[in-house]
């Protein structure tokens, strides 16, 4: 099948960096945008861009009907969904397969395996990939037999949750009761399930991700794997590759136990497949599987030298798997940061407006995913992100410094960005030491609060 125009449904930084590759590649590219963004950089770089809808991502972005109605309309081979809005929701996935458009992703039958977090679940344990201990709940008497068994504290997550959205952790059991309902009142709001599961809590864990390419006819190769450990409420905000101070044993398992659960799947596309690293127990376990593209791909990028999204192009058009394990090498040590439209200094409020002036660091090592330009306008409708700063090094100590002069660099003017705050953080001994756990930042910030 042949590729020669591609549908980009996304904004900012994630479809600038697929309308690149597709320039390289020479394909046509149509990006669909809202209201807020005719005028951004993305559109004018396309080869033509449509308006979607309003600002608000739910009358625009979140719009599959009008999304597939606008790639036909502009004779469009294929779609490109990014990540987020519609890139994990099966219904654009369903009707590119009505339609004979290329969705340039998974299958809509495996978007569903794997977002239904009880049957990925279950197609782990298939897969003989550990999971954390837990389980379905389907009752009151279930849920308090099933939490004696596991222990305090644990978690009650939403079946359709993911991301670190619809998680609510129990420390006393008596508890419990209270916060399913909770739990899964919230739960069909946000997701359209009210169906939650509980696991053991694991105090001291890393969140450490494979990345892989599969084919679509049983054959996976991973590309190695991203520590994304340095989180604030369950959102990342440093990610790096290879995972630092990660037993080699432990390495090779997670990636062998990756390209197993989703070769069981036949996996087509890229995808990720997150677990959660037990410090205190040396184990790892199964928590989901990312069936897009990541933001913090470009650290995997940088230490293969894989385009990623051009392997995607590749694999949706037929191509199959262009490479072997043993053809992915890996290279020194990447970092990266994400810049956010923010004020960290006042509760990371968001600042959305214009931006005045926008100089962005060069150097070697260094790369910058970003569609801000001097008088770019960084809407409210959206998330905040507005960049990612990449540095690549022979080693992490070489990366971490490249990648501190580089935010060290950056000036934005117009509205506040986290930059500073990501600099502080590289700059903290547990952190330049490597291996930090999920709750790193939590007590980092904690700490800083104190100290003011």
């Amino acid at each position: 099948m042949d590729i020669k125009r591609i549908f980009i449904a996304n904004r900012g930084e994630i479809a600038l960096r697929i309308l690149r590759t597709c320039q390289q590649l020479g394909i046509e590219t149509v990006l669909g945008v809202s209201e807020a963004d005719r005028h951004s950089r993305p559109a004018q770089m396309a080869t033509r861009s449509v308006c979607i809808g309003a600002s608000p991502s739910a009358q625009s972005y979140l719009k599959a009907e009008t999304v597939m109605q606008a790639a036909l309309s502009t004779g469009c081979d294929a779609i490109h969904p990014g990540y987020g809005f519609l890139s994990e929701r099966t219904d654009l996935a369903h009707m590119c397969e009505a339609e004979e458009v290329i969705f340039i992703g998974p299958t809509a039958a495996q978007i569903e395996a794997v977002g239904d977090k009880l049957r990925a679940r279950a197609e782990a344990v298939a897969a003989n990939v550990p999971v954390v201990p837990g389980g379905a709940v389907n009752s009151a008497d279930e849920a308090a037999r099933l939490a004696e068994k596991i222990g305090a504290p644990l978690l009650v997550k939403a079946v359709g949750g993911g991301g670190g959205r619809g998680m609510k952790l129990v420390e006393n059991l008596a508890e419990l009761p209270a916060v399913m309902d909770m739990a899964s009142a919230e739960a069909s709001a946000a997701f359209g399930d009210a169906r939650v599961y509980l696991e053991r809590y694991v105090a001291s864990g890393r969140h450490i991700e494979v990345q892989l390419l599969g084919d679509g006819a049983g054959r996976v190769i991973h590309c190695g794997e991203r520590d994304c450990s340095v989180q604030r409420r369950y959102q990342k905000l440093i990610e790096e590759s290879p995972a630092p101070l990660l037993p080699e044993e432990i390495r090779d398992q997670m990636r062998d136990a990756a390209c197993r659960f989703a070769a069981r799947l036949n996996y087509r596309g890229a995808g990720t497949v997150e677990f959660l690293y037990d410090i205190a127990q040396d184990e790892f376990y199964f928590l989901e599987m990312n069936a897009r593209i990541q933001v913090e791909h470009p650290v995997t990028e940088a230490v293969t030298g894989i385009d990623l999204i051009a392997e995607q192009i590749a694999i949706a058009a037929g191509e199959g798997l262009r490479l072997l394990q043993q053809d992915v090498h890996f290279s020194g040590h990447a970092v990266e940061c994400r810049i956010n439209a923010e004020a960290p200094e006042r509760g990371f409020m968001p600042s959305p407006g214009t931006v005045s002036t926008a100089r962005w660091p060069v150097g070697e090592g260094i790369r910058v995913d970003t569609h801000i330009v001097d008088g770019a306008s960084v809407p409210p409708f959206y998330d905040s992100m507005i960049a990612k700063v990449i540095a690549h090094g022979p080693d992490r100590a070489v990366a971490i410094a490249r990648l501190k002069a580089a935010l060290n660099a950056v000036q934005i003017s117009g509205i506040d960005t986290n930059c500073q705050f990501q600099a502080a953080i590289l700059d903290d001994p547990d952190f330049r030491h490597g291996g930090v756990d999920t709750g790193f930042l939590a007590r980092w910030l904690a700490k800083h609060e104190e100290a003011a």
